[in-house]
C-alpha cells in the first residue's frame, strides 16, 4: 500500500476488511458512559475534562470503570493488538482509541450504563472513524463492524445476554473533542443543583438530563443472585433513606472506605434494576 499510513488508518482499514452487513442507520449514536462524580488524578473528572477539552483513553488517564489493564503487555493492550492488527502497538497513548458503545436500543441512559450513569452522546460525524465489535473486546470477539458494514445489531438482538452486557462495543479512533465531537453530555437528575452540574456547564457542550436511575433497598433485596448477597448487604448499608442512586454510589466510592470492585457491583444493581422515581402528585382541594 503506497503512502504513509497512520495507526488510526491502519486500524480502520483492518477492521473494515473483517466487517460485513448493511450500512449503519446514521441516526444511531455512540455513547461514552462514565461516572461524572469520580476523581481523575485527584481532580473532579468533569473539571479535568473541561481543562483538557478532550476525552481520552485509559492508557492516558490510568483509570477505568471496568478492568484496568491498559499498559504494555496488559490485557487491554493485547486485545487492541489483536483487533487492530498491531496498529497501536508502538503508538503513543494519546493516539489510542476511546471506548463506548453503539446505542442501537436508543436507551435514554446511554448504550452501556454499567460503566456509569452519565454519557457523552457523540456527533454523527464520529461514526466514520469508529469500529465496533460484539461482544465486548475482553471476550476476544470474532464479529466486527464499521459504519458502512454493520451486521452486529442483528447478532446482539438475537442474543440473550443480561441487559448490562448486551452492548455493541465501539472504539472511536482519533481525538474526541468536547466542543466539536459531542452532541451532549447527558446526566442523571440526581445531580441537578450540584457541583457536577456546575462543572458540566463549563465543558463547552450541551447538557441534557435523562429520566434517572433510583433503586430502593426493598427491590435490591429481591435480587441476591444477580451479583451476590454481599453486594446486596453493602448496598443496604450505604443507601440513604432506603434509596440508592448514582450520587449515593459516587459519594461512597470517593471515600475509598470500601473495595472499589464491591462498590462497582452495587452500581450494577442500580444500573440494572433502577428506575426513575415516581412523579410527585399534589392533591388540590
Amino acid at each position: 500500500m503506497s503512502g504513509f499510513e497512520t495507526p488510526r488508518d491502519r486500524a480502520l482499514r483492518h477492521v473494515a476488511a473483517l466487517a460485513s452487513g448493511p450500512p449503519l442507520d446514521p441516526a444511531l449514536r455512540v455513547t461514552l458512559n462514565f461516572h461524572p462524580d469520580r476523581l481523575l488524578r485527584g481532580k473532579p473528572i468533569l473539571d479535568a475534562l473541561a481543562e483538557d477539552g478532550t476525552y481520552v483513553s485509559q492508557f492516558v488517564t490510568g483509570t477505568s470503570n471496568g478492568g484496568l489493564t491498559a499498559h504494555p503487555g496488559g490485557d487491554r493492550w493485547r486485545w487492541e493488538s489483536r483487533i487492530f492488527d498491531g496498529a497501536y502497538d508502538t503508538a503513543p497513548a494519546e493516539e489510542r482509541p476511546v471506548y463506548g458503545a453503539l446505542n442501537f436500543r436508543r436507551k435514554a441512559v446511554g448504550a452501556a450504563p454499567r460503566f456509569g450513569s452519565a454519557h457523552f452522546r457523540l456527533a454523527a460525524e464520529t461514526l466514520a472513524r469508529t469500529t465496533f465489535c460484539y461482544p465486548d473486546s475482553h471476550l476476544e470477539p470474532s464479529d466486527f463492524g464499521v459504519a458502512e458494514r454493520m451486521g452486529l445489531i442483528e447478532l446482539a438482538l438475537a442474543d440473550t445476554q443480561d441487559d448490562l452486557d448486551d452492548y455493541i462495543e465501539a472504539q472511536v479512533h482519533g481525538p474526541v473533542r468536547l466542543d466539536r465531537d459531542v452532541e451532549a453530555l447527558v446526566l442523571d437528575p440526581c445531580y441537578r443543583g450540584t457541583e457536577v452540574a456546575a462543572s458540566a456547564a463549563r465543558l463547552g457542550c450541551p447538557v441534557e438530563w435523562h429520566h434517572g436511575l433510583r433503586l430502593e433497598v426493598d427491590e435490591l433485596r429481591l435480587q441476591p443472585g444477580y451479583r451476590g448477597q454481599e453486594y446486596v448487604d453493602l448496598g443496604t448499608r450505604i443507601a440513604v433513606d432506603g434509596v440508592l442512586d448514582p450520587r449515593v454510589i459516587g459519594d461512597v466510592a470517593r471515600t475509598e472506605r470500601h473495595d472499589p470492585q464491591a462498590v462497582k457491583k452495587v452500581w450494577h444493581y442500580v444500573a440494572r434494576f433502577g428506575t426513575a422515581p415516581a412523579p410527585l402528585v399534589v392533591d388540590h382541594p
